[in-house]
């Protein structure tokens, strides 16, 4: 990707996330199109992102590829590693070498050298004093990501922070909690629909998904909604 290329991309993913402020919009897509335009823009083999459910605790809602999705869930599970560190304190975890990650992150290490991850840079969603998830990176070489690109990073989370915390939320009297809890409860009926789809069709999850995706916007159907159609076998594609 040319800088000029590079540029016009990260101007409409900006562009993209600040339609939040204005329109209607699907949080998991939303989301799954940050993770997808930093794995492009950025020098990083994939991304994935974590949001804070309404009991505090993380969960998966998006991700570039199954491999990714796979070593956060792990993070998850061991309840260590770069990005629930990050979600911790609120602040920018680079792990420039996974194997030099400390002994309480050893499950991480493990998964993310498994995976083909051999560096993770993990950024909290942070507004002011509120922490509602991480940003997290994947890079399949050791080093450090660019400054320029951790800033752009940085930018492009606080965007969409900004988005999901939005007051246009509240005017609608829905909470800020029920709003994740809402788009984690979608992320779930997303992964049922993946897998109906990967069964009947004999195809990858990552295919499914595109899948899904693709159709949801040709036909101008909230994600969310033809999964739970597909899952509830009131809907067929």
């Amino acid at each position: 990707m040319t800088d000029s290329n590079r540029e016009d991309r990260l101007i409409d993913t900006f562009a993209t996330l600040a339609d939040t402020l204005i329109d209607d919009y699907d949080v998991v897509d939303l989301l799954q199109t940050l993770v997808e335009s930093c794995s492009d823009l950025f020098d990083v083999a994939a991304a994935g992102l974590l949001l804070a459910a309404a009991d505090g605790e993380l969960e998966m809602i998006a991700a570039t590829s199954e491999a990714s999705r796979l070593v956060e869930i792990m993070q998850l599970s061991a309840r260590a590693g770069p990005c629930v560190e990050s979600f911790r304190t609120g602040t920018v975890v680079s792990l420039t070498d996974v194997e030099k990650s400390p002994p309480e992150w050893s499950r991480f290490r493990d998964s993310a050298r498994e995976q083909g991850f051999a560096a993770v840079f993990a950024i909290p969603l942070r507004l002011r004093e509120t922490t509602i998830g991480t940003l997290n990176l994947l890079a399949g070489v050791p080093g450090a990501l660019p400054h320029r690109d951790m800033r752009a990073a940085q930018a492009l989370a606080d965007v969409a922070t900004i988005g999901i915390l939005q007051e246009r939320m509240l005017r609608e009297s829905r909470s800020v909690r029920e709003q994740l809890t809402n788009a984690l409860q979608s992320r779930v009926l997303i992964e049922q629909a993946k897998g109906v789809l990967a069964h009947s069709r004999g195809i990858s999850m990552e295919e499914a998904f595109t899948l899904l995706r693709t159709y949801a916007r040709t036909n101008r159907l909230l994600l969310s909604k033809l999964a739970q159609g597909l899952v509830e076998q009131t809907l067929v594609i």
